[in-house]
């Protein structure tokens, strides 16, 4: 990998629909000794779980954004103390995007931290039916990834980021676009 000069304390955030690939290509910039925040929103499903319930976001959708958005706020803060850049696997705004998929209405806290919580990039992975894997957590199908995925882009886009697509690439390459993209500007 090229080395990069990103300034300190810049929160990277990958968004995009389920099974886009974020989780791989975070895994990676770890590998490679950057910090990173993985996905949260496993911890919790599990947790509801070890409760006895299956699926919390189909069941209580404001329960699960609750507990998501307060993990999701102390990610930006740990983010915040370090001196490097750190990659995010998704990031709050996603919150709000999710539950308007889901026609789920919530107290305006929710945007009111999608405005306070501001990250420095956004790339957006693109949906990918080649990569796309439903597993134990993940319930959504491929065609209900594709209709999260345009709520995601509104939801940031309505909030002022600029969203960098992600190519549709191996994941060695998808790491070196998004440090390109970092080192120039």
């Amino acid at each position: 990998m090229s080395v990069i000069n990103i300034e300190k304390n810049k929160k990277i955030v990958f968004a995009g629909g389920p099974g886009t690939g974020k989780s791989t290509l975070i895994n990676e910039f770890q590998k490679n000794n950057f910090q990173v925040m993985k996905e949260v929103s496993r911890e919790i499903i599990q947790e509801a779980r070890d409760e006895g319930i299956e699926h919390l976001f189909i069941s209580d959708p404001l329960a699960f954004s609750n507990k998501l958005l307060e993990k999701r706020k102390n990610q930006f803060t740990v983010a915040s103390q370090f001196k490097e850049p750190v990659f995010i696997d998704r990031g709050i705004p996603e919150i709000t995007a999710y539950l308007d998929y889901n026609e789920t209405k919530y107290p305006s806290y929710f945007n009111d931290a999608n405005q306070k919580y501001i990250y420095d990039q956004v790339f957006i992975f693109p949906i990918w039916r080649d990569i796309f894997k439903q597993d134990e957590v993940r319930y959504e199908t491929y065609h209900q990834s594709e209709k999260i995925q345009k709520y995601l882009i509104q939801t940031y886009q309505s909030i002022g980021y600029d969203l960098i697509e992600i190519p549709k690439t191996d994941t060695i390459s998808r790491m070196q676009f998004v440090l390109d993209k970092l080192k120039n500007g």
